[in-house]
């Protein structure tokens, strides 16, 4: 089954992140693919390079980077939802670009379904 993921949460105020990550992983191991990943109203945080965990506390945007490395996911970062929220292309971790939402329609459009994590 193929696989587009909507992300509308940030990755340290909602569990919307961890979740998609989570399912993500999951489907990878049973052999699904995953299309892409889009990242929407506060998701697009979840790109953000800047961002500083304390030690004792799970490296959301490092997870991410890390998948799209190994699994070669597509990790696309909304440009209007970015740019109000400051995520330009100079912020942005390793594995994230920053695109417009016809790559969102694109991947609902082959994806066999469409999972939305956050409100």
């Amino acid at each position: 089954m193929k696989f587009a993921i909507l992300v509308n949460e940030g990755p340290f105020n909602h569990q919307a992140s961890d979740s998609a990550y989570q399912f993500i992983k999951a489907a990878l191991a049973k052999g699904h693919e995953v299309l892409r990943v889009f990242f929407y109203y506060d998701g697009v945080l979840n790109g953000n390079r800047l961002s500083e965990p304390q030690s004792d506390d799970r490296n959301i945007v490092a997870r991410w980077s890390k998948l799209a490395e190994a699994h070669g996911t597509d990790l696309a970062v909304c440009v209007a939802a970015g740019l109000r929220r400051g995520i330009k292309d100079e912020v942005l971790a390793k594995g994230f670009r920053i695109t417009g939402l016809g790559q969102l329609i694109e991947a609902g459009i082959d994806a066999d379904r469409t999972v939305v994590f956050g409100d």
